[in-house]
């Protein structure tokens, strides 16, 4: 078998156009590593999302879940790179008459509680769960300060239907805790749906460790799931890991001690490996894919964006609705008169929006710009929205599409799969105005701010890990200077290679 994929990487990708992907040989073994934490668990993975995936397909693992402390921000990323790799290896497995496994990608959320509950890995089974999941994140975030996020064991009884649960043992632990959560577990899922995890990780006592959790997970009738905790994808990174305990713990490292990792264990490990140094327990190995193969839901489910239905009251359906509501701003725009190929171009996106079902997106971004106009707020449509005469005429763009070369592609693309997005902006004195619309239209628990992911920028990484390394701030200041004047002049380099030669 031909083991080295041609791995092309889409155009717009910040990493290299090609690359070449080591597919390993077949193994006697097989493994799924169900407990991965990636950086976006702040300060505490080491690793992107796609670099694990990538990691996992060449070490042969049947799958990996990916599992953030009390957060799914890290699974979109992961599951771009999963789908791009496993069309890789249909076509290397199709010209080479092979039979590879794909990657499997199990998506989920680490639960970290606030009363002294043990981790618990969840895993949605289907895209039900997967909402009563992301319910019960929402309901921990609300009660938490800024990135805080405050959950109780039962926050998750309340929601818990679905779920496919991992208990993760304590560095300390006691039975007759580990029992009777996991028998609280069982009494509100069916037994086979929750697993005791158990890990070794070279800290002196595995043997020991792995014959109580072994026992315990007999007694409470569970499965034993073999996990390395994963906190990056190789054991290069455990420098980087052990300056991130010290930014979040705020020690400098030679005082940081045992808040360090005592090795550099926890990263992706091959089947082979595991089956190894699991021997004494390998129903726990096994116990992976089973588990795995519970955990049904896809990211692909939420692929067809669901749109409130509610905007086109007085018409059969909401492409009626929009049909009519453009017709009107049609005539309302070109008062002297018909133009024709404005006129074509509208039918034209008509027949688009019908065809994939973007009516409905249409009228609720049109009902809160009509909110905003009848109250006298500045709004103005942007982006790639200037590019359809539906946006114009129906009022959330002001670019008249007589004016310019009108490409709808670059907004709606049936090609390319993707919801349309409009961009809107609010004058910012009134903006809260239309926040308290939207909540009052939709609900509290139907509308929400974006939120965004913490990370440094290169001037707060070089002074974060200053400090860490117990540098003063004026050395730390001059290496961003020089951090700095690196940056412009690798740019400037870049911009002469672009230069055309004549």
């Amino acid at each position: 078998m031909n083991n080295v994929v041609p791995f092309k990487r889409k155009s717009g990708s910040k990493s290299s156009s090609v690359e070449q992907l080591i597919l390993p040989p077949a193994s006697a073994h097989a493994y799924a590593e169900l407990a991965v934490t990636t950086n976006f668990s702040f300060l505490r993975g080491a690793s992107h999302s796609d670099e694990l995936v990538i990691q996992a397909v060449a070490l042969g693992l049947a799958g990996i879940g990916l599992a953030d402390h009390n957060s799914v921000a890290g699974v979109v990323k992961a599951y771009a790179e999963a789908e791009e790799l496993n069309a890789q290896i249909r076509e290397l497995n199709q010209e080479h008459k092979t039979d590879h496994p794909e990657l499997k990608l199990a998506v989920g959320a680490r639960l970290v509680f606030a009363d002294g509950t043990p981790d618990i890995l969840a895993y949605p089974q289907n895209r039900n769960a997967w909402g009563r999941l992301t319910r019960l994140l929402t309901v921990g975030k609300s009660r938490g300060e800024k990135a805080g996020c405050i959950l109780f064991f039962d926050d998750l009884i309340e929601h818990i239907a679905g779920l496919n649960l991992i208990v993760m043992p304590p560095n300390q632990i006691k039975a007759d805790a580990l029992c009777d959560c996991l028998a609280r577990l069982k009494s509100a899922v069916p037994r086979q749906h929750v697993g005791l995890a158990a890990d070794m990780l070279y800290r002196g006592d595995d043997n020991r460790r792995l014959a109580r959790l072994k026992a315990i997970a007999e007694r409470a009738l569970v499965p034993l799931i073999a996990v390395n905790d994963v906190l990056y994808h190789a054991p290069e990174r455990r420098p980087l890991q052990d300056v991130m305990i010290c930014i979040r713990e705020h020690v400098t490292i030679d005082k940081a001690g045992r808040l360090l990792e005592a090795n550099a264990e926890r990263h992706l490990k091959a089947p082979q490996e595991m089956a190894r140094i699991f021997r004494r327990a390998p129903e726990a190995i096994d116990h992976t894919l089973r588990f795995l193969d519970r955990c049904k839901f896809s990211l692909e489910e939420l692929s067809k964006t669901e749109y409130p239905d509610e905007n086109r009251s007085g018409y059969a359906t909401p492409q009626e609705a929009l049909v009519a509501l453009a017709n009107q701003g049609f005539q309302r725009r070109y008062l002297a008169g018909d133009h024709p190929k404005v006129r074509y171009a509208l039918e034209r996106e008509l027949e688009m929006t019908l065809k994939l079902g973007y009516a409905k997106y249409f009228l609720t971004v049109y009902d809160i710009v009509n909110f905003a106009r009848s109250k006298g707020i500045l709004c103005q449509g942007r982006g790639s929205a200037a590019n359809s005469v539906i946006c114009y005429c129906l009022g959330i763009t002001d670019v008249d599409p007589l004016t310019i070369d009108l490409l709808f592609e670059r907004f709606v693309s049936a090609e390319r799969r993707e919801p349309p997005d409009i961009d809107v902006d609010f004058e910012h004195e009134r903006r809260e105005e239309v926040i308290q619309y939207i909540y009052k239209r939709y609900g509290h628990r139907r509308a929400a701010l974006t939120a965004t992911v913490i990370h440094y920028r290169p001037r707060s990484a070089i002074r974060e890990v200053g400090k860490v390394f117990g540098l003063t701030e004026d050395i730390t200041g001059k290496l961003i200077i020089a951090a700095t004047l690196i940056n412009v002049w690798t740019r400037i380099g870049i911009a002469l290679k672009m230069e055309p030669s004549f």
